[in-house]
């Protein structure tokens, strides 16, 4: 079935713009799902999303057509770029694509679009207000409204209770593919990740929470992708290896995390001195 093309509004963004939001796609072999997916965001941020906003494939070590159809919706819409990696892992494009943009806010989601399209303004608005610092979806909290089978349920829940015990943390979904960061605080915390798969979002959200940076939590609708090709059980290996990884580094004070939050206070309040402050006099000549 032809996929219809959104038509253009006013607010589509051109090639030689810079976006405030940045959209990253992390694709491997997946030449039948991201036309159709793509298509669907691009028109989804051209008739809704009052931001304007870049597509980036990140076409990582696909053996398949997926290259030549991100290259060919690069060339279809002005608001997607295609970009290219030879080694694949989700962690790993995110890491790249991300410290390498120019917009203010970077943002992720999985090319199955699993999560409603209509949680992306409410993930990224209070980015760019400056209310929180990093975003995500979650489908576990209290308004969240999920179809998937049990056994992904079963695990998932008990995951994010494993780092509630082990890593303290505070946040409810770590592995829900929808989450956004601001770009000064990712160009802090992407130099202490160290995985390059599907534990990334793990531990950049523990890396943040740890810095002292507010977290803010998106319920969605979510729907399980039944073609999903992900190793349930080996990436629940990794995953708890990671868990180890960072929680030894952790506590051990290898992994040494900064305080951004008080950083940015500090930056603040001295902002907001210097606006505040009165303009200097200037001294008027007595002579004659």
């Amino acid at each position: 079935m032809r996929q219809e093309a959104p038509s253009p509004v006013s607010h589509s963004l051109g090639m030689s713009e810079i976006p405030e939001v940045d959209i990253v796609v992390p694709v491997k072999n997946e030449e039948h799902d991201l036309a159709p997916s793509v298509t669907r965001l691009v028109g989804y941020l051209r008739d809704f999303f009052p931001f304007s906003a870049r597509v980036t494939i990140a076409d990582n070590g696909s053996t398949d057509s997926t290259w030549r159809v991100a290259r060919s919706l690069e060339a279809a819409f002005a608001e997607v770029r295609a970009v290219h990696l030879d080694l694949p892992g989700r962690g790993r494009a995110l890491h790249e694509i991300w410290s390498s943009s120019d917009a203010e806010l970077l943002a992720y989601m999985d090319v199955d679009l699993s999560t409603d399209l209509n949680a992306l303004l409410p993930l990224v608005a209070p980015l760019l207000s400056g209310h929180s610092d990093i975003a995500i979806g979650t489908r576990l909290a209290h308004g969240s409204r999920v179809v998937r089978g049990p056994k992904r349920e079963i695990i998932s829940r008990c995951y994010n209770l494993l780092l509630r015990v082990v890593l303290r943390t505070r946040f409810t979904d770590a592995q829900c593919g929808f989450k956004a960061i601001r770009a000064s605080q990712a160009r802090e915390l992407l130099p202490l990740v160290a995985d390059n798969g599907w534990f990334f979002d793990t531990e950049l959200l523990v890396l943040a929470e740890r810095a002292g940076l507010r977290i803010h939590e998106v319920p969605v609708d979510w729907t399980d992708d039944t073609d999903s090709r992900v190793d349930i059980v080996d990436t629940a290996l990794r995953d708890l290896h990671g868990v180890a990884r960072v929680g030894i580094g952790l506590a051990r004070g290898t992994l040494k995390v900064p305080q951004l939050a008080l950083r940015e206070s500090v930056y603040r309040k001295t902002t907001a001195s210097a606006a505040s402050a009165p303009a200097p006099l200037h001294s008027v000549g007595a002579g004659r």
